[in-house]
């Protein structure tokens, strides 16, 4: 990447961006050394203005950035780093600094949730022991779900359908996760039907 680092005393501004919601986070700035801490470690470091020192988010917090996807203006001149919050970004504890809770919506916090209770293998999670009896059952789980929602389709108690409605979209992200997948992907497929 070739950033031009000239302007500004050497600083370029950094938006975090969410990956998995595409929420904006913060603005901060980085020095070459800050880049290519970042790179080098995974985790967002930014040159603190008022420390006058590089600074890795997190690092009093334990709240780190971790960085998936690196990209740069067309002015190379500002950079867009997309990456994992572990915890609330803010130091005010908000999850972005501009003071909204949530970006892409509710249905990507709990692909999160759910992702997180399979990957820390969490024992009393309905959701891990379910994906811990294998795909099998959860793709069996998904189509009994599917099969109480277009019962409920054919009724009229609207809170039946709503609920039903929920536990199939539920069960469909928790086999989305067994399969290796995730909204984004079945999103990428939908958007390249439109075109």
């Amino acid at each position: 990447m070739d950033i031009d680092f000239s302007k500004d005393n050497g600083l370029v501004p950094v938006i975090i961006q969410n990956n998995n919601t595409l929420q904006v986070l913060m603005l901060g700035y980085m020095n070459l050394e800050a880049f290519n801490k970042t790179k080098a470690e995974n985790k967002v470091t930014f040159f603190s203005r008022s420390k006058n020192r590089l600074w890795t988010k997190g690092e009093a917090s334990g709240n780190f950035l971790i960085v998936k996807d690196i990209q740069i203006d067309c002015d190379n001149d500002t950079i867009l780093i997309k990456a994992e919050p572990k915890g609330p970004t803010c130091h005010t504890g908000s999850t972005s600094c501009f003071k909204e809770e949530t970006a892409k919506g509710f249905l990507y916090e709990l692909q999160q949730t759910i992702s997180d209770r399979i990957d820390t293998n969490d024992e009393n999670s309905y959701t891990n022991k379910l994906y811990k009896s294998g795909i099998n059952k959860v793709a069996q789980k998904v189509g009994e779900e599917a099969v109480e929602l277009v019962i409920e389709a054919k009724d009229d108690d609207a809170d039946l359908f709503k609920n039903e409605a929920a536990d199939l979209m539920y069960h469909y992200l928790i086999l989305l996760k067994a399969k290796g997948f995730t909204l984004e992907d079945i999103e990428d497929v939908l958007e390249s039907r439109q075109r």
